[in-house]
């Protein structure tokens, strides 16, 4: 009786494991968007297959008290992904179809990515 037992709870756990161990969803393709660095120089940044349903702050301008937003986003992923103006997915928003750029005057700070 307590192999059973013991069976039972070792199936158990490697079924937890299982679930828990399968891999995040990502969204394929490349995130881009530009951004003024230190020298006062436009610079192009690129996220590759980000995270699926996760903020992304863009580390370039995280702090609005020290930069100035990323600009031009070009979703040239599979998923939609929704800018934000601000960090941590924060102020206004705006949603890019999969693999289209959008207007150089689109202003962003973080990100997230969903299928619809």
């Amino acid at each position: 009786m307590r192999l059973r037992h013991s069976l039972a709870a070792v199936c158990g756990a490697l079924a937890l494991t299982a679930g828990l161990a399968s891999p995040a969803q990502a969204a394929t393709g490349e995130f881009g968007y530009s951004f003024v660095g230190l020298g006062g120089e436009t610079q192009r940044a690129t996220l590759l297959d980000p995270p699926s349903g996760e903020c992304v702050t863009l580390p370039e301008v995280a702090d609005p008290a020290a930069s100035e937003p990323a600009f031009a986003p070009h979703n040239d992923t599979d998923e939609y992904a929704i800018v934000f103006t601000g960090p941590d997915c924060s102020g206004d928003d705006w949603t890019l179809r999969p693999r289209r750029p959008a207007s150089d005057r689109l202003k962003l700070r973080s990100v997230v990515f969903f299928q619809p």
